[in-house]
């Protein structure tokens, strides 16, 4: 899969992107590819680096700067408050992405982590329509449905590819209804000893989403979030899930 990166941002060197690019493009060989043998590159691509509505050519194409299987634009300014990034695919069913650089800090909610993030879930999901039966978070005696995302129950935590900060992400025995004692469910492990990460779990300032048939309809996605840092996280988690689930709403009756 190749996926075109597009810099719209006014802040952002171009010098910078391929930095992070480089990086991440050896998370997806090193890290990823070897868990989950879904192989991607990312390429800074300049085609689409100005928006649609400034250009005045009339037969444009619904994703300029696709150069490839996907796209991710950098921009400065989210179109949804407090959101770092999302992936979606469009009505031809072309996989895309944003990543947000007003929203982005430091350390795990850096833009790099963002662009991480984004990227390995636009590999593992390209159109963000997959779903796993899994277990109610908190009743584990019924099944939900899961969204396929790789990184969101990980959010919170990230790590450094020469010297660039990248996302944690989940393994392919998250998605296991059986727990196995000591299996490492996601790339970078816990801190204890033999500790891991239960399946369809979350660690601190993860979240996740599902479907729930149990609902009452128009509730039926339902959030989950940690709340072990007393808070600290809560509103920015919130805030993704109000524009995950807007996103979902608009793919559910559009």
């Amino acid at each position: 899969m190749l996926i075109s990166v597009v810099n719209r941002s006014t802040k952002l060197s171009d010098a910078d992107l391929q930095t992070a690019v480089r990086a991440i493009n050896r998370q997806l060989e090193e890290d990823f590819y070897p868990h989950w043998q879904f192989g991607a590159r990312l390429r800074v691509d300049s085609a689409g680096r100005v928006p649609t509505q400034h250009l005045k050519k009339v037969d444009l194409p619904r994703l300029p700067g696709r150069r490839g299987d996907a796209v991710l634009y950098i921009q400065d300014k989210p179109t949804m408050d407090l959101t770092e990034g999302y992936h979606d695919g469009n009505n031809d069913d072309v996989p895309f992405g944003f990543v947000f650089l007003d929203a982005c800090t430091t350390g795990a909610d850096s833009w790099t982590v963002a662009l991480s993030h984004e990227t390995l879930e636009l590999v593992g999901d390209p159109l963000n329509n997959l779903l796993v039966q899994g277990p109610h978070p908190t009743d584990h005696r019924r099944l939900v449905f899961h969204q396929f995302e790789m990184c969101d129950a990980v959010s919170g935590e990230a790590y450094e590819i020469d010297g660039v900060m990248v996302q944690n992400f989940v393994l392919p025995g998250w998605f296991s209804r059986t727990v196995v004692d000591g299996a490492r469910n996601d790339f970078l492990g816990r801190k204890e000893p033999g500790a891991s990460l239960p399946p369809f779990g979350i660690s601190p300032g993860g979240y996740l989403m599902f479907w729930d048939e149990q609902r009452p309809e128009g509730k039926k996605w339902t959030p989950y979030y940690d709340t072990s840092d007393e808070g600290q996280a809560e509103n920015k988690v919130k805030a993704k899930l109000a524009a995950k689930l807007s996103r979902l709403a608009r793919r559910h009756h559009g």
